[in-house]
């Protein structure tokens, strides 16, 4: 079995749930799940034990409830018997129409993450999923000033994320070992502090941001063009959305943290920076979770010829991400039981957009597809 708990339960954390639940009640395929049911923890071994959101309106209420906000059809009932507990927000949806409630409302942050660690041991996660609303961030690069910021209670440096990483590092380190999977902007598997913890604490972290749409096509598109030698002379891309994400990302703060994940891949993969305008674009609310994506490339071949790209499409953001999770929940688990403490760049490399550790970078996704599947101990598919 692979225990999951969930931190935010908005429209990515919902569709998750919904359809894994699906999948074991025998309604729905294995499409949009990379490794479909190769690993030798099935989809149907995942168990949703906790899930966590900040929103008053979500709070105490069954997982069964909450999901009917982001799904019309028949819900699994197995749903009722998981309760939305009360997170840590520290401003996450601020300027957005939700009324928040934290733990550190009426707890000092270090109380709060005593209190979550506490729950839990109660409820025995093997991973921890991480799909709150995106946030404006600053890492730390330094274990010892993330420890004093908790222990300060400096509410102004950290971001929901980074004060549930840290409780999750304490939390493997009690138990014997976890995982994080962070699948928002917010870096994570980036960050020194959060690595050298995760070291020493027996966890697992998978990190950041999670690649969905637009940017590991346009990785493979990219390193198309650069396994032919075409001198890429400019990019756009963008995307349009009218989910909560896509609100949240009207705030210039958190657009930057988005815009740093998609903008990264542009160098990584043709060893230059060709001028590029990467980014989250707008929100338009009648577009619901389907978001628009757009791209445009224009490059330079043979004699001097100038050619051009131009790609749209009309992508569901929720379930792209969701699909992918599956399989993180499943490869964390596996990197628990080998006891791979700190992260897995042979995992990032295919799932994320800005791949952990730093220093690594993005590769076509196609090579990154290969080693990932070297790594689960899985059969090359084109190699």
């Amino acid at each position: 079995m692979a225990r999951v708990v969930i931190l935010g339960q908005g429209y990515v954390g919902s569709i998750f749930a919904i359809g894994v639940e699906r999948i074991k009640r025998g309604n729905l395929g294995y499409y949009g799940i990379p490794l479909a049911n190769e690993l030798p923890i099935k989809v149907e071994d995942i168990e949703i034990v906790g899930s966590y959101d900040v929103d008053k309106s979500k709070i105490g209420r069954p997982l069964y409830e909450v999901v009917k906000r982001y799904w019309e059809d028949e819900i699994p009932e197995t749903l009722k018997n998981v309760v939305v507990r009360k997170g840590i927000h520290l401003g996450s949806l601020r300027n957005l129409p939700i009324e928040a409630e934290g733990l550190e409302d009426k707890m000092t942050l270090k109380e709060a993450v005593e209190k979550i660690v506490e729950e839990w041991k109660e409820l025995k996660p093997d991973v921890i999923v991480n799909v709150c609303t995106t946030e404006a961030f600053k890492p730390f690069n330094n274990k010892e000033e993330l420890i004093k910021a908790i222990e300060n209670d400096d509410r102004e440096r950290l971001t929901a994320t980074q004060v549930y990483a840290y409780a999750a590092s304490l939390y493997a380190k009690e138990v014997g070992g976890a995982a994080f999977v962070n699948a928002i902007p917010t870096l994570i598997a980036n960050d020194n502090a959060f690595l050298e913890l995760a070291k020493e604490s027996n966890l697992v972290i998978f990190g950041d941001d999670g690649a969905t749409g637009a940017t590991p096509l346009t990785a493979d598109v990219l390193a198309h063009l650069a396994q032919r030698n075409r001198y890429v002379k400019d990019i756009a891309q963008f995307n349009i959305g009218g989910n909560t994400d896509f609100l949240a990302l009207t705030d210039k703060d958190r657009n930057k943290s988005k815009e740093y994940t998609k903008s990264s891949v542009v160098k990584d993969i043709l060893g230059y920076d060709a001028p590029h305008y990467i980014k989250p674009t707008g929100f338009l609310e009648p577009l619901g979770d389907k978001k628009f994506i757009a791209m445009h490339i224009e490059y330079v071949s043979f004699n001097g010829a100038i050619d051009e790209l131009v790609i749209t499409g009309r992508i569901n953001d929720s379930p792209a991400l969701a699909g992918l999770l599956v399989d993180l929940v499943r490869l964390g688990k596996i990197a628990v039981e080998r006891k791979e403490w700190g992260t897995v760049y042979e995992v990032n490399a295919f799932y994320m957009k800005n791949p952990g550790p730093a220093e690594k970078g993005n590769i076509p996704r196609i090579i990154a597809y290969e080693k990932m599947r070297q790594w689960a101990g899985l059969k090359p598919r084109w190699l």
